[in-house]
């Protein structure tokens, strides 16, 4: 051992032993304070061409990224990534739905078989389903036969709580490891959530799901739509990176679903750590994803939730949206009663 590297490992040896005595000494926070500021930002992304066929071959390179309008650097990139899967499929039992409930159910159960039967071996499928309340019918597993059981025994019935679900949803899928995504298959609008659009879509952001909507229109007609309703699901899936589709139940919903399980299967993960980011006073950062060539189009999340400039030092956000008692919605599944014979002493009739 040289002399140098000697003096080198001693100083390294004395200044940790420094460190651990200045922290078991308990110093005041001004005159020991450490910024680390590692935040991996993900998106997910898939590109098509002119034609609207999948495009599954590009590089690293291929990519720019924009943050508020600054370049960011590429760090993590990921072809057709094999990362797991978390698939919350949220389904509609709101009254307006008894119609073609059944028709739903069986499109969703065609469309978890074929999930769960390729890809990743560590790709899962959660159900919820939502009217006046919201029920997590099951977590997430790869038990196809569970999920079917669940599927079987949905009713329609009252209200459409659906920000409500989607913001305990993405309270659910948040620490998963992997990609996220959350299909809601609905036909309208919000009208009994507490929770309102801005906070459901906040809380997709900032778990990084991505939001499929499968919107099953019951009237052709503007006349007695809820189109707000739509417009709300159709910005929902633009600024997570999803996309709506607008099928009839049978094989235009089926064709969805394939639809987006090939998206599933031919995405990019893109990653970078933010630099020189411009900030403003709104928490949500703008992002611009493209390729260098512009005959392609790429789909992604329209931004995320960071940094904002401060009129006064304040702690950082956390990351998590908040749920109060009073917004506690999503129910427990509730036990089936076992179908029991008549009672002792029970009277025949």
């Amino acid at each position: 051992m040289t002399m140098r590297l000697a003096r080198a490992l001693k100083f390294s040896v004395f200044g940790a032993a420094v460190f651990a005595i200045a922290l078991g000494q308990g110093l005041a926070q001004e005159d020991l304070t450490i910024h680390v500021n590692v935040r991996l930002v993900r998106i997910l992304a898939t590109v098509k061409d002119r034609a609207g066929s999948l495009v599954g071959a590009l590089t690293k390179g291929d990519f720019e990224v924009r943050d508020n309008g600054a370049p960011q650097q590429v760090a993590v990139f990921e072809r057709q990534t094999d990362q797991p899967l978390s698939v919350g499929v949220l389904i509609d039992t709101s009254g307006s739905t008894a119609k073609d409930l059944k028709y739903e159910t069986d499109s969703v159960m065609r469309f978890v078989r074929a999930l769960l039967r390729e890809g990743n071996p560590a790709d899962t499928v959660g159900l919820y389903s939502f009217n006046w309340q919201v029920v997590k019918q099951n977590g997430f597993t790869r038990n196809v036969a569970a999920i079917e059981h669940s599927l079987r025994l949905l009713r329609g019935e009252a209200g459409t709580s659906l920000y409500d679900a989607v913001l305990l949803a993405s309270r659910d899928i948040e620490d998963r490891e992997g990609r996220k995504i959350l299909v809601v298959v609905t036909d309208g609008g919000d009208t009994t959530s507490k929770a309102d659009f801005q906070r459901a879509t906040e809380a997709a952001q900032l778990a990084d799901a991505v939001i499929y909507p499968i919107l099953v229109v019951p009237i052709t007609n503007d006349a007695g739509r809820n189109t707000g309703g739509e417009n709300a699901l159709t910005t929902m899936s633009l600024r997570t990176g999803g996309k709506v589709f607008q099928p009839a139940v049978g094989a235009a919903m089926d064709k969805a679903f394939d639809q987006i399980i090939r998206d599933l299967r031919t995405q990019y993960l893109i990653g970078y750590y933010p630099k020189d980011v411009p900030l403003t006073k709104n928490r949500f950062h703008t992002l611009d994803i493209a390729t260098q060539d512009p005959d392609l189009r790429v789909t992604a999340r329209s931004g995320y939730y960071g940094e904002a400039l401060q009129d006064t030092p304040a702690p950082q956000p956390t990351g998590r949206i908040t749920v109060g008692p009073g917004d506690e919605t999503m129910r427990a599944k509730k036990p089936v009663p076992p179908k029991t014979g008549k009672t002792q002493g029970q009277k025949g009739k």
